[in-house]
């Protein structure tokens, strides 16, 4: 009989990057309520999350009966400074606008160094994230290879960036080719000296305007390889979701990305952070 492993409410996989037999593995811990289990020791198991039916806000612990910018409720979702449009565009960063719902929230996690990276996930893409973010930002979208690019002093200047790079290589990921495993390695260190070359006269322009301090080429970085806990990836990718069927279950086939691969399909543990779930094994 299947025996419940945690109760509580779901958090996105925690991960680290570790050596196994001599390659960089990532590990990756479930955050179930106070419980962290282990899913890599559950790939090749039965796993069942089952949807109790309440989600309760991340921030606020408030019960809601709709999440919103992936585990809040309306109130924190409109109030948050984390939960605003320039979280997804930074080059419109709210906080030099003046505008900015929460200063204090701004301060703490825009105005800090942030990496401008180029990552491997169905392609060459261009990302930002914060120092220490990294690697765990290329664990999240399921990238099996990374390499910083740049350096800059706050959230603005790398969205400023990465529209220079826009026009250049994608800023998406492919899901469901990820999951299916259909990413082959790239030579990232080629493509960053192209794109340096491509687009000097812009970053000069950024440099001129934030300095040349603020906004710093790494030409010597090292790429980072990443591998994940797959055992089987599939042919067809079906999307399994907690709001139409309260109960996911099968076999733990992999974990690659926020994704949970399993024989009956995948599901994204990301979308539905704050859902009150059991999880059996």
């Amino acid at each position: 009989m299947p025996e419940l492993i945690a109760e509580g409410a779901l958090r996105k996989m925690q991960t680290s990057l570790q050596q196994v037999d001599g390659q960089p593995m990532v590990a990756y811990t479930l955050a179930i309520g106070d419980h962290a289990i282990d899913m890599n020791a559950l790939v090749g198991k039965h796993i069942s999350l089952q949807y109790e039916g309440g989600i309760f806000c991340q921030h606020c612990g408030r019960k809601s009966n709709k999440s919103f910018s992936q585990g809040f409720c309306y109130p924190c979702f409109k109030k948050l400074a984390q939960c605003d449009t320039c979280i997804m565009s930074p080059e419109k960063c709210h906080y030099f606008a003046g505008t900015c719902r929460e200063p204090e929230w701004g301060e703490a996690h825009c105005m800090q160094d942030h990496y401008v990276y180029l990552a491997n996930s169905t392609g060459v893409k261009v990302g930002i994230t914060r120092g220490n973010q990294i690697p765990t930002r290329w664990m999240d979208q399921g990238a099996i290879q990374a390499l910083p690019i740049f350096r800059v002093s706050n959230r603005l200047q790398s969205g400023l960036v990465e529209v220079v790079f826009k026009d250049h290589v994608a800023d998406k990921t492919n899901w469901r080719k990820m999951l299916k495993g259909e990413v082959e390695p790239l030579d990232l260190i080629a493509k960053r000296d192209q794109l340096f070359a491509e687009c000097q006269g812009q970053i000069n322009e950024l440099q001129q305007q934030h300095g040349v301090q603020a906004i710093q080429m790494l030409s010597d970085a090292e790429l980072v390889d990443i591998d994940y806990p797959v055992q089987t990836y599939p042919t067809k990718i079906t999307s399994l979701n907690l709001d139409k069927t309260a109960t996911v279950e099968g076999v733990l086939q992999g974990i690659k990305g926020q994704y949970l691969i399993l024989d009956s399909g995948v599901i994204n543990i990301r979308k539905f952070t704050a859902y009150q779930i059991q999880l059996f094994a």
